[in-house]
């Protein structure tokens, strides 16, 4: 009887095993070629072609209330209810500026929505190969962080049902805050440069403000962010990672520094932007809040000194799209 049970069990096991494998090797439609992730069974859109590059571009911006003019119902707020008459502006600026910069790879913060952006692609983008748009948008609030790309996008992991825990400070009552309100402008998603080439952004909009408390919820968010790449890179040692996006954080702050000075090397990550250049505000720059920062891994890749804040039109003007300065960089794609 005890040897049946062991025979009943060891078939069941095999037979578990063959019907977990990939069936995108059984289809003779999809040659391994296709695979975007192989053996996670996505693929290359049917339509999609790898582009012959050798580098590509990324663009951070935060772009200052960008709402469409919509209202969403389940929003609260004056800006979002009734957009400024100014809006259009905003908008073809913002657009001009798009054309003009050419990334592969657009993060933006402080904008209403994703299918918003994929309308501006459509209307005033055409032709330039932005396809792909993901975000994970707030249910009660309307500045999210976006992306869109010409290359295909994975996996996104979003982490707005993550609970941060508001590091080293105590309320008036000596009691322990945590917070989980913002921290859906922070997610991670996989992108695809190339078949052969691949790489973790994280995009990020951390909390506003000096003052001891607004920096540990700053900190709370960037110790989740730091123990979830501990754990990307356990997957996979060689993972590149980049993290961009308004850090609300100036230059050798705490917070950053959380990031640059972490003494395991492949979770440090590098500032490639020279420490002069500022990036708020943008009609006189005078601290940077906006930062591209890559883990040594994908440093290996970045082209020395293409990190940088693009010089578009004149400052009246660039206060009317943000009070933000936009920051690029490119990468060789290995």
């Amino acid at each position: 009887m005890k040897y049946s049970i062991y025979i009943v069990v060891t078939l069941l096991m095999i037979i578990g095993c063959s019907q977990s494998k990939n069936l995108i090797d059984t289809d003779n439609s999809f040659a391994k070629e296709n695979y975007l992730a192989n053996k996670t069974g996505a693929v290359l859109p049917v339509d999609y072609k790898f582009v012959n590059k050798k580098s590509f571009k990324v663009l951070t911006w935060n772009v200052e209330h960008f709402v469409d003019a919509f209202d969403n119902p389940y929003i609260n707020s004056k800006r979002e209810n009734n957009p400024d008459s100014l809006m259009s502006n905003k908008v073809a600026y913002l657009a001009d500026a798009l054309t003009k910069i050419n990334a592969d790879v657009v993060v933006l913060q402080e904008f209403e929505s994703a299918s918003f952006l994929k309308n501006i692609a459509a209307t005033k983008l055409q032709n330039m190969g932005y396809k792909h748009f993901a975000d994970i948008p707030s249910h009660g609030w309307y500045m999210n962080v976006v992306v869109m790309s010409k290359v295909p996008l994975g996996v996104i992991y979003g982490y707005g049902n993550v609970t941060t825990p508001v590091l080293n400070y105590k309320d008036e009552n000596g009691l322990a805050q945590t917070q989980n309100n913002l921290n859906t402008r922070m997610w991670s998603i996989e992108v695809y440069p190339s078949k052969n080439y691949n790489f973790l952004l994280t995009g990020v909009h951390l909390k506003a403000g000096r003052g001891e408390r607004n920096i540990a919820m700053r900190k709370g968010q960037i110790n989740f962010l730091k123990q979830q790449f501990k754990r990307f890179l356990k997957e996979d040692k060689n993972k590149n990672i980049m993290v961009l996006g308004d850090f609300n954080s100036v230059q050798n702050s705490e917070e950053i520094n959380m990031f640059l000075n972490e003494k395991v090397k492949k979770e440090r990550f590098i500032d490639p932007l020279p420490k002069n250049i500022m990036t708020h505000n943008s009609k006189d720059p005078k601290r940077r809040l906006d930062y591209i920062l890559i883990n040594t891994n994908m440093f290996k890749e970045y082209i020395q000194k293409s990190a940088s804040v693009p010089q578009l039109y004149n400052a009246h003007k660039m206060s009317i799209i943000s009070d933000h300065l936009p920051v690029v960089a490119k990468f060789n794609i290995n």
